[in-house]
């Protein structure tokens, strides 16, 4: 069983993941992907460098997520060429993964571009983890420490997580508690596996 796990920016999803993986779930984590992928000396690393110029690294070499960040939701074209360089070391990444680990494990693909990127082909079941645009704008603007037009930036850079939702076979409302949000994610994932 491949899940396909999706939301919006701030909506929960790795705290969802969090609660799969608890439960025997092999989670493969596309942002995790991406962050080995754009790591110092790797070919995705090259390539962003190449387009965007030596400014988007740090002294030491190393990728300047803050700097591309700006970039990418300020400018939509150059969010399409990051996302042109990125994914299909993404995707060949998380396919790699779960050929290697599908006949062991319920496999969960933790990817916010789930959709976008086409992943939901391969998937036998998808759940959007969802929450109202204030709640989601509240959470980022707190943990990214963001001003309340780059909140908007990013929100708005997404697929709209209604239509993600309309697609999707589950939808969790992810407004409350935690430990709401844990039983949620354990009621989903007997509800996929016996499916």
């Amino acid at each position: 069983m491949i899940i396909g796990l999706t939301g919006g920016i701030a909506t929960g999803k790795s705290e969802s993941a969090k609660y799969l993986k608890k439960l025997g779930a092999y989670i493969i984590d596309a942002d995790e992907i991406a962050h080995k992928l754009t790591a110092k000396g790797m070919p995705a690393l090259d390539e962003l460098v190449k387009y965007f110029g030596s400014g988007i690294l740090k002294k030491n070499g190393v990728l300047n997520r803050k700097k591309l960040a700006e970039i990418i939701f300020s400018d939509p074209e150059s969010k399409l060429r990051v996302e042109k360089i990125l994914h299909a070391y993404i995707i060949s990444r998380i396919n790699e993964m779960a050929v290697k680990k599908y006949k062991k494990y319920n496999i969960v693909i933790d990817a916010p571009l789930l959709y976008e990127v086409g992943l939901d082909r391969v998937c036998d079941k998808i759940a959007v983890i969802w929450a109202p645009y204030d709640v989601q704008a509240k959470r980022l603007a707190k943990r990214d420490k963001l001003s309340e037009d780059q909140v908007k930036k990013r929100i708005n850079s997404q697929m709209p997580i209604e239509k993600k939702a309309k697609l999707a076979d589950y939808v969790v409302d992810n407004t409350g508690t935690k430990a709401a949000l844990g039983k949620k994610m354990k009621e989903l994932y007997y509800r996929c596996i016996r499916a």
